[in-house]
């Protein structure tokens, strides 16, 4: 271990540790969402299955709320209900990864955990950094227990990317396909033109690269956090990509997160469908577990979104974002559906039903409503916080001032046509609502003036329960 190592090491201990005593008092806290210690989070990284626990890394600046020198944090779990922090396993302490430990992904084999994520170091100087300025190299750590890992290895060289990209290609995603190692590297190329880049190696040390993959117009400056799974017979690419234009019912934040179902290995810009359409989701990743399930988490936030609106906590309690609940992908109607894993529903106590046309429902903190719904329009109302308004195909979202703190509405259209299923997972400051199974999904942070709320369905008729949630253990 270097006297870096030992220095940045013993500095997030100290600022952890600190935090930890004033957590208590801290009502915004959350209760089923991982959030940081202290300070900020965003993506999430190295999602996996590996030696019977789940394992969920992410981007993490443990000395800034607003975000500040990146390091990963980790937690794991059996369940997905109990977790336990595991620390700091990748701080910013080599000469790859100076001003930044970014984004990546794991690969889990029988007898060590493969992580390769993108090692930021940015040269002093009057660079735009954008084209030159940066070298953003892609590296691999091993471990055999899952929590301590060895020494940082160049896989690929920022020297040896192509000759068309800019600086920007980073968050390397990784899998194994039969004795072959693919990797898939988000890219921007010269021009402005956002895309993907593929290598392939025999033995996850040298990596050759294969090909890149666009769309024919440009779609966006820039492809980040990208991710390539095949579920069913359908290949999928995830990306989120940054610049495209803003529309009422699409598009409508800073940047998106979405996937393409590729035709005949192509991505085609008018297939892209977003992930969520709420105000908090960004860089999503997604594993398969032990069970076969394709799970998919998000970012609860967005970058670059502060002119916008805020997280309050940041100020007050010295923390800011989470990521989402783990859900499960499916493919049906032609599209992926996401949903939680019915691992959450562990968390589900004094369950009272809900039926009728107009009811109202005094809740106490987080809660879980899970109902089915008839009739051509209805709204649902969380106090005088939140407001869920669906008719003609459409359905809104809207926060009240206080509750959104800058987050106002947000919309989108229903595939199928018509809302015939709601689920809202209320957390303190988070909330999740599924609309038929997943078809459609709003992720957003919410500051509600206090726990006690009144929420009201009006509907023709409704018929489901609600329940009180206990907290999923962070330890």
């Amino acid at each position: 271990m270097s006297s870096l190592t030992k220095v940045l090491a013993e500095e997030v201990r100290k600022i952890e540790e600190t935090a930890a005593v004033g957590m208590a008092m801290q009502k915004s806290r959350l209760t089923h969402h991982l959030m940081p210690p202290t300070g900020w989070l965003n993506d999430p990284n190295g999602l996996c299955w590996y030696k019977g626990r789940y394992h969920v890394f992410f981007q993490y600046s443990p000395f800034e709320a607003n975000g500040g020198l990146k390091f990963w944090g980790h937690y794991s779990s059996e369940d997905m209900i109990n977790w336990r922090y595991e620390g700091v396993p990748l701080l910013p302490d080599s000469v790859y990864d100076c001003h930044g430990v970014y984004s990546g992904s794991a690969l889990a084999e029988e007898d060590k955990l493969h992580l390769f994520y993108t090692g930021n170091v940015k040269m002093d100087g009057d660079y735009d950094y954008i084209n030159n300025g940066r070298c953003s190299s892609t590296l691999h750590v091993e471990s055999e227990d899952g929590i301590r890992f060895g020494t940082k290895e160049e896989a690929i060289s920022w020297t040896d990317y192509p000759e068309n990209y800019t600086c920007h290609i980073r968050d390397p995603k990784v899998w194994k396909d039969g004795e072959e190692y693919h990797m898939i590297l988000g890219g921007r190329q010269k021009g402005d033109k956002g895309a993907v880049l593929f290598y392939k190696s025999e033995d996850m040390k040298n990596w050759t690269f294969d090909r890149d993959l666009t769309t024919e117009n440009t779609f966006g400056y820039m492809w980040e956090c990208p991710d390539f799974f095949i579920l069913g017979d359908q290949e999928v690419l995830s990306v989120s990509p940054q610049g495209l234009t803003r529309e009422e019912y699409r598009f409508q934040n800073i940047y998106q997160s979405g996937y393409f179902i590729l035709k005949d290995g192509k991505p085609e810009e008018k297939d892209f469908r977003e992930w969520d359409y709420g105000f908090d989701f960004y860089a999503p990743q997604t594993f398969q577990d032990g069970k076969g399930r394709r799970i998919i988490i998000g970012w609860m936030g967005m970058p670059d979104a502060d002119e916008e609106y805020v997280n309050p906590t940041a100020e007050t309690e010295g923390w800011q974002h989470c990521l989402t609940v783990p859900r499960e992908v499916t493919y049906k109607n032609a599209m992926l559906y996401q949903y939680p894993v019915e691992e959450l529903n562990g968390l589900r106590m004094d369950g009272i039903s809900v039926s009728g046309s107009d009811v109202e429902l005094p809740v106490n903190g987080p809660f879980d409503l899970d109902i089915k719904v008839k009739g051509e329009q209805g709204k649902i109302s969380l106090g005088e916080n939140l407001f869920l308004d669906y008719q003609d195909g459409n359905i809104s979202l809207a926060l009240s001032e206080k509750a959104g703190a800058g987050r106002k509405v947000r919309k989108a259209h229903i595939p199928s046509g018509k809302v015939e299923a709601l689920r809202i997972l209320a957390d303190t400051t988070a909330v999740e609502i599924y609309v038929n199974g997943g078809e459609v999904v709003f992720s957003t942070r919410y500051y509600p003036e206090t726990d006690e709320q009144t929420v009201k369905v009006e509907t023709a008729e409704v018929d489901g329960e609600i329940y009180k949630l206990k907290n999923c253990v962070m330890e």
